[in-house]
Parts: C-alpha cells; sequence; structure tokens
C-alpha cells in the first residue's frame, strides 16, 4: 500500500481529505497537482479573523504541540513572541531535516493555501508584520508561489529556498538562512521569539502545526480531535516497492503518510500498512531511537513514547524486518548524522565520529566489551552538548540499541553477524523515501 491514509474518525476531515473543490472536504484546494483557491474558500478557509485572542485561548486549551519534532506546546510560542516588543516575524518551516519524514512536502506541494491560511492565522495572534515560507523542495517551491499568486495574502510573505540538510531546519538556522547567511545552527540563547529574523521576535512554526491551525479556525467543532492527530510516515520492513529484500538491504523503498489520532498503537499502523513483519522500529525520524520488544503495544503520542524511553520526533517510523539488524540500522542512522554534522562543535564530530567507529566495530564482530561500555559511557555523556538536537540523536540511537537489543549486541562481540558482514556506513539511503 502506497500513498495517503487518513484514520480519523468518520466525518473528520484532517488535513488529508481528497481533494473535492466544493463539496465540503476541507483539502479541496487542489485539483490535478495545482492549488485552486476556490475550493479551499469554499469549505471556509482564510476566513476574516475576529477575536485572534480567542484562537490562541482554543489552541492552549486544546493543547496543540508543534509538530517540528520537539512537541513543544504551540501557544506557549505563539505568546511567547506576541508579548515580545515589535515588529515580529513569522515563518512556516517547511525543510524536513529527518530522512524519512515526508510530511511537510506532501502539504506544502498539496494543501498550500491550508498552510498559508495557518500563517496568517500565526501573524494574527503575535501581532507578526511579515511572513516567510522556508523550504528546500522545488515542488512545494513552486506550489507555495502559486497559492500567492492564487490569493496575495493579508501581509508580506517571501519564499526562502535552501539546500537540504539535517540541520537545515533547526530553528536558529531557518533564521540564519533567511538572513542572507549559511542554513546552520548559532548558539542559543537568544532564541527565534527574543531575536530572530532582522533581529526581531520570530515565531518559527512547523508547516504542519500551521495547517492545524488553519483547520482549527475554520471548524471549530474538530479543534480538539484535529490538534491530537498526527501526520506518520510510515517505511521500511514490508515497504511497498522495496519488498523483504529492499528493506534488508538498505534500498530504501516506498512510504505511507497517515493522519492518525492520538494515542493509536504502533501495531495499527504497522498491519494497516504491511508491515506487519516487522521486529523492531526506528521512532521520530532517527531522533526517536530504536525500539524492540514491546514496539507494537507504545502509542502513538509523545507522552506515551517519552515515558517508553523513545520520542515521536517528526513522526517517520521506519520498521525493521526480521532480516534487518539493528545494530546495521544503527551504524547507519550514526554515520548519517555524523556526516550530516554543521562541524561547528567539536564535540558533536569528535563525538559522533567515536560512536558510529564504535558501532561499526560491534557490526564487524570486531569490538570487545570494552567497546560497549565506552558507547555506553558515550550515550549518556554526550546530549546536551551540541548547539543543536543532531548529536542528542545521534547519542539517542546508540543508547536505545544498547537498551532494547542488549543481547544483539553481546552476540556481535562474540561472533561476526551474517546479516552484519562486510556492511559499511551508509548515506542514510535506507531512510530516504519518496512524497508520496
Amino acid at each position: 500500500m502506497t500513498g495517503v491514509i487518513s484514520l480519523l474518525p468518520e466525518g473528520r476531515q484532517g488535513l488529508l481529505a481528497p481533494p473535492r473543490p466544493g463539496d465540503g472536504s476541507f483539502g479541496g484546494e487542489n485539483v490535478d497537482g495545482n492549488p485552486a483557491v476556490d475550493g479551499y474558500l469554499a469549505v471556509g478557509g482564510y476566513a476574516p479573523l475576529v477575536a485572534p485572542d480567542r484562537l490562541l485561548d482554543r489552541i492552549a486549551a486544546v493543547g496543540l504541540r508543534g509538530r517540528g519534532g520537539a512537541g513543544f506546546p504551540a501557544a506557549i510560542k505563539l505568546r511567547a513572541v506576541r508579548d515580545a516588543p515589535g515588529p515580529r516575524v513569522v515563518v512556516a518551516n517547511g525543510e524536513e531535516g529527518e530522512p524519512g519524514s515526508v510530511k511537510d512536502r506532501w502539504l506544502l506541494r498539496h494543501r498550500p493555501h491550508t498552510v498559508l491560511d495557518g500563517l496568517r492565522l500565526a501573524a494574527a495572534m503575535t501581532g507578526a508584520e511579515r511572513g516567510f515560507v522556508y523550504l528546500s523542495d522545488a515542488l512545494a517551491e513552486r506550489a507555495v508561489r502559486r497559492a500567492l499568486a492564487e490569493c496575495p495574502p493579508e501581509l508580506p510573505v517571501e519564499v526562502v529556498r535552501t539546500e537540504h540538510t539535517y540541520v537545515a531546519g533547526e530553528e536558529s538556522a531557518v533564521v540564519r538562512r533567511i538572513d542572507g547567511g549559511p542554513a546552520l545552527p548559532t548558539a542559543k540563547p537568544p532564541r527565534p521569539f527574543e531575536s530572530g529574523v532582522g533581529g526581531a521576535p520570530t515565531l518559527v512554526a512547523n508547516v504542519e502545526t500551521l495547517a492545524r491551525v488553519a483547520v482549527m479556525y475554520s471548524r471549530p467543532e474538530e479543534a480538539e480531535v484535529v490538534a491530537g492527530a498526527h501526520l506518520v510516515t510510515l517505511s521500511g520492513a514490508g515497504a511497498p516497492g522495496a519488498g523483504a529484500a529492499g528493506a534488508g538491504s538498505g534500498a530504501g523503498g516506498g512510504a505511507v503518510l497517515v493522519e492518525v489520532p492520538a494515542g493509536t498503537h504502533l501495531k495499527v499502523l504497522a498491519d494497516l500498512c504491511g508491515h506487519g513483519r516487522a521486529e523492531a522500529v526506528l521512532l521520530g525520524g532517527l531522533f526517536g531511537g530504536l525500539y524492540g520488544e514491546g514496539w507494537a503495544d507504545l502509542p502513538l503520542d509523545h507522552d506515551g513514547l517519552n515515558a517508553a524511553g523513545g520520542a515521536l520526533g517528526c513522526g517517520a517510523l521506519h520498521f525493521l524486518g526480521p532480516e534487518d539488524c539493528p545494530v546495521a540500522v544503527a551504524v547507519e542512522a550514526a554515520a548519517y548524522l555524523g556526516a550530516q554534522s554543521a562541524r561547528q562543535c567539536g564535540v558533536c564530530l569528535s563525538g559522533t565520529g567515536a560512536m558510529t567507529k564504535a558501532l561499526v566495530a560491534v557490526a564487524h564482530g570486531e569490538a570487545g566489551y570494552d567497546t560497549v561500555a565506552k558507547l555506553h559511557r558515550w550515550s549518556q555523556q554526550l546530549p546536551g552538548r551540541g548547539a543543536c538536537g543532531l548529536l542528542d540523536a545521534a547519542a539517542r540511537v546508540v543508547a536505545t540499541l544498547l537498551a532494547h537489543f542488549s543481547d544483539r549486541v553481546d552476540a556481535h562481540c562474540r561472533s561476526v553477524c551474517p546479516a552484519c558482514e562486510g556492511a559499511r556506513p551508509e548515506d542514510g539511503r535506507r531512510f530516504r523515501v519518496p512524497v508520496p
């Protein structure tokens, strides 16, 4: 199975409703791949804004969290920018750094008016006078520019294109790139809500977050359901277009984009999308870590996954089948993160390099228990020491590998694993999937 699927309750349109202009489907803004504003207006899009503080209160009441990966409460970020001295700026962040995630590019390509409407509403709630759409995908840029031409916004909105990298979507990197510099993180504080684009207080919000704000404003009766739902990208074991051999070889494969209610168990998603053979899962892109026994009962929400020692992140889930070795997956994840380092923090360069080298030794059956002890120590000592979350992601991959697959790691120290024999760090292609 490929494409997009909604698991929301019957009658709830969410963000993945099929494009049917004028019939009441919220997603009816896209016809033949081109933005069509008439369909979006027909379902209440771009409605006149009345009492923006009331919308902000609604966002706080339903507990909408940001969809960029950290899951920070959206209302707190909005209020922080609103309460800062103006002028203010709002940014729709559509740069998906996590490999395996397609949701933001899909929204920008197929629901650009929804995102732009959310950006407009965010500007009204914060008092911002300028807006930006930040992205790296060429098709997304074309769709957004067409949408802006179809319905010019009430505030000036610029589209800024960047090169795709893991760190380019980090909020301080977003600000730095918009200001004309490289898309690399900066030291914090200050954070963008304090001093962002051009020194102005800036809201950097993920495009899915903004799209959910737009739906909540257009359909207040669905606010709670919409705020709790997530767009999730599923790939890996048994992925359509890959097959078992393709998934095991790291050849990538198909992806399914699913909108799911909060709390949906991962087993439901695995069965629905053809990953029923999976024995483990890599959570949150690369940020959430590896999870083995018990993964099927994990609930798809921030609190549930955090309590289990994982993280939802951007909602990209990569399933591992019987032919996949979690050690090999960890090698590729750590190597990819090391290659994507901004090379601004010495501890990140040395830390990701050391962990990758040690993991390669484990995969090849060349490591002793002293190497495993070092991995344990690094996984505990390195988080929080980099300027962005890249080093944290690498450390979490190692920590969760050791926590959930200690028997597999021990076995690698005693003999060569057939699945890992000859394995080498790859470029992350195992996790890269096309936009459905």
